[in-house]
C-alpha cells in the first residue's frame, strides 16, 4: 500500500471521480454523452468509444489532484492508456490521482430485497493485475431495495469477506452496498445497514484499512461513528440516480460524506462540444461537487 496515497484519501480535501461504467451502463453513459448505438456494432468498438470520452476527461486541465483524491476505474480503462502511459500511472503521475480498480462481476438475482454480487470469480486475477499497474484500492458494489434486515446482512457479510482477501493482497477495498432511493423504507434500511457494518466493523483487526461507498443518507451525519473509527480510511458518497444539483444539496448537508459521482460527475458533456465548452463545463462540475464535498470540512483537514 503506497503511504502518500493513502494519507492523501484519508486528509485531503477533494472527492472522488468515478469512472468505472462496465459493460452494462456503458450504452447509457455513451448516450448520455451523444454517442448513440448506431455508432458501434461491437463490444470493443463500444469501449474504444467509452475509452476516448474517458481520455477527453483525464487529460481535460479541469480534471487534477487539486480537487479530485482518486479515480474509480473500470478493467478495461486500467489496461488502456492515456497520452502512451498506462491509465493508473497516468493519474498518479501526472495528475496526482489515485487509482482505484471496480473489481465486482455485476448484481446477483433479487432475493431478501437485496442483489449481492456475483461471485468474483476472477479476483485473483484482477488484484495481480492491479498491483502490477500500482492500483491503490479497489471497489466492489451490491444494492439493497428495501428494509429487510436478513438481505442486509447477507450483503454486509459478502462485501467483508472479499475485503478480508482485497486486503490479504495489499490493496484498500471501498465496499459499495448502495440503498435504492427508490426504496420505499430509505432511512430503515440505512440504520439497518449502518448497524451492520458497524458489528462488522468490529471483527477486523487494529490495522486494517477499509473505505465505505454509499448512498447519500436520510439522516444526515448517520454514518459518523463509522467514519471516525481509525480503521475507516474515508467514507464517500455516490449520487444514486440524483441529478447534480440536488446530490450536491444532499451532500452537503452531510458532514461526514464527501463525493464519489459517475454520472453526476458527466452531466452535460457531449462529444460534440469544442474543448473549450468541455473543459469549462467540467470544470463547472467538478467545481460544484468539490465545494459540496470539503466546504464542511475544517481547514487544513
Amino acid at each position: 500500500m503506497d503511504t502518500t496515497q493513502q494519507e492523501k484519501i484519508r486528509g485531503g480535501r477533494g472527492f472522488f471521480a468515478a469512472l468505472d461504467q462496465s459493460g452494462g451502463s456503458t450504452p447509457h453513459a455513451l448516450e448520455e454523452y451523444g454517442i448513440g448505438r448506431d455508432r458501434y456494432s461491437s463490444q470493443d468498438e463500444m469501449f474504444d468509444l467509452v475509452h476516448e470520452m474517458r481520455t477527453r476527461v483525464f487529460t481535460s486541465p479541469a480534471f487534477d489532484g487539486t480537487r479530485i483524491l482518486a479515480s474509480i476505474l473500470f478493467l478495461q480503462t486500467m489496461e488502456r492508456d492515456v497520452g502512451g502511459v498506462p491509465t493508473a500511472r497516468y493519474l498518479w503521475e501526472q495528475k496526482n490521482v489515485v487509482p482505484i480498480l471496480k473489481v465486482d462481476l455485476g448484481l446477483a438475482p433479487e432475493q431478501d430485497d437485496v442483489q449481492l454480487m456475483k461471485p468474483i470469480t476472477t479476483l485473483d486475477d484482477q488484484l495481480e493485475r492491479a498491483r502490477r499497474h500500482g492500483i491503490f484500492g479497489t471497489k466492489m458494489r451490491s444494492v439493497i431495495k428495501d428494509a429487510n434486515e436478513a438481505g442486509i446482512a447477507a450483503i454486509v457479510d459478502q462485501q467483508f469477506e472479499y475485503a478480508r482477501r482485497i486486503m490479504a493482497a495489499g490493496l484498500v477495498p471501498i465496499m459499495e452496498p448502495e440503498v435504492s432511493i427508490s426504496s420505499p423504507h430509505k432511512e430503515q434500511a440505512e440504520q439497518l445497514l449502518r448497524d451492520a457494518l458497524a458489528k462488522n466493523l468490529e471483527t477486523l483487526p487494529g490495522d486494517a484499512v477499509v473505505m465505505l461507498k454509499i448512498t447519500i443518507p436520510t439522516r444526515p451525519g448517520l454514518y459518523g461513528e463509522l467514519g471516525a473509527d481509525p480503521r475507516m480510511l474515508r467514507i464517500v458518497a455516490l449520487s444514486g440516480g440524483y441529478d447534480r444539483d440536488e446530490a450536491c444539496a444532499l451532500l452537503a448537508k452531510d458532514p461526514t460524506l464527501i463525493a464519489s459521482f459517475s454520472r453526476a460527475l458527466l452531466e452535460g458533456l457531449t462529444e460534440g462540444q469544442t474543448d473549450a465548452e468541455f473543459n469549462a463545463t467540467l470544470e463547472s462540475s467538478i467545481e460544484q461537487i468539490y465545494q459540496a464535498s470539503v466546504h464542511k470540512q475544517p481547514a487544513g483537514t
